[in-house]
């Protein structure tokens, strides 16, 4: 179990009890009492790629602060097609239906690539949330974020053609992973897109033909950021600025 924060001498990078980086931000930004608290109840755990962490339905037993990774939030038919709904990486917080007393999720939730997170337990959650209002805060100012993330990729599914829609993926990974090169295989993109893999095959293959990305094995190298953003369909930007604004309001 990961004990309560210091620093890594010389630098103002905060480590739990063990000498872990903490890379989440909602626990890096805890005050001294409260991260005491939560990190008496915190378990680093590493995560594989496309690990399932819960499907829709069945009952989550932990609540998870990503560390490092992403995460995908996927809507589940009835048929097994899936598509992906949301995205989380260093920001978040995966198991926000225990914060209300909800045991349930409709959605299932897998790895994008290796990772680690600080796992805890739900009724340590429930009981550690009650004694700290920031913690309690930032959970719920994660949680109305990720519901306009979700908000807008729905829409984003239905209105806008594969090329945008991919561009505007590739862009919120990279925001979330910190690294131009991303380990993406066209059926992994096709089933987070909700399309068909030959689909994917053509969009990608426009976005690097124009010189936005390079894609080789499996994985995806953003070329021209920029580009790849005026590619993209509006979605990212409309995110992008609520956040914005949000962040300043919070300053």
């Amino acid at each position: 179990m990961a004990k309560a924060s210091a620093r890594v001498p010389g630098t103002n990078v905060p480590t739990d009890g063990d000498g872990n980086s903490i890379g989440n931000k909602i626990l890096r930004n805890l005050p001294r009492k409260e991260c005491e608290l939560i990190f008496a109840e915190l378990e680093l755990v590493r995560l594989k790629i496309h690990q399932v962490i819960h499907e829709a339905g069945e009952t989550m037993k932990s609540g998870y602060f990503v560390n490092a990774g992403l995460l995908s939030i996927l809507a589940v038919q009835p048929d097994g097609k899936s598509v992906e709904v949301g995205l989380i990486g260093k920001e978040g917080f995966l198991g926000l239906p225990l914060l209300v007393g909800y045991n349930t999720s409709p959605t299932r939730v897998v790895t994008q690539g290796d990772g680690t997170a600080y796992r805890c337990s739900a009724q340590a959650l429930r009981r550690v949330v009650q004694e700290c209002p920031n913690l309690e805060q930032q959970l719920h100012r994660f949680g109305l974020r990720l519901a306009t993330q979700t908000t807008q990729i729905a829409a984003c599914n239905r209105l806008h053609n594969v090329e945008e829609r991919l561009a505007r993926w590739i862009l919120m990974t990279d925001d979330r992973l910190s690294s131009d090169t991303l380990p993406l295989t066209q059926e992994f993109l096709a089933q987070m897109l909700g399309t068909r893999r030959s689909s994917v095959t053509v969009a990608a293959g426009l976005l690097q033909k124009a010189g936005m990305i390079s894609y080789t094995r499996g994985n995806v190298t953003i070329v021209n950021r920029q580009r790849l953003q005026d590619t993209a369909c509006d979605c990212y930007g409309i995110v992008h600025q609520q956040l914005k604004e949000w962040q300043n309001e919070t300053k």
